[in-house]
């Protein structure tokens, strides 16, 4: 039985649903969500506009960080079920959703632990690079999404 159900980076817009069903199992008595929005503010600068680019191999990187979280917060007895992320390329706009992650689990704990540990791991090693412009003319790449 495939755990990850989908590790996607795309240009296009993404679908809480779409992740939600991704995550949907039988099995599973608590699902947490995850969902990473443009905001219109950075360390208190006002955003103008941001963007994402991605390493070629970032769908492989992606996956392989999903395998180790997996792996990391299963609980013999009481296991993740599924897991699924999805993140965003391109120009964004202020209150477009960047990014979503789930983890369904047959305890609300577990799929708590694995959807926070997803999208903290995700934030710090898969290769995605945000580019923001602010109102002050100023801009900036932040490391890794």
């Amino acid at each position: 039985m495939e755990h990850i159900t989908l590790a996607s980076v795309r240009d296009t817009p993404l679908s809480v649903d779409e992740v939600l069903a991704a995550v949907a199992d039988p099995r599973a008595g608590g699902t947490a969500v995850f969902i990473g929005t443009v905001r219109d503010h950075d360390h208190g600068r006002d955003v103008a506009r941001l963007g994402y680019s991605a390493h070629p191999t970032v769908e492989a990187q992606l996956r392989s960080v999903m395998e180790k979280v997996l792996a990391e917060t299963t609980v013999p007895g009481r296991p993740v079920v599924k897991m699924a992320a999805v993140h965003r390329v391109g120009e964004l706009e202020i209150g477009d959703i960047a990014v979503v992650v789930a983890a369904s689990a047959e305890h609300r704990q577990e799929a708590f632990d694995a959807c926070r540990r997803l999208i903290d791991d995700l934030k710090a090693q898969v290769p995605i690079w945000k580019h923001q412009a602010f109102h002050d003319g100023g801009q900036e790449w932040v490391g890794a999404s």
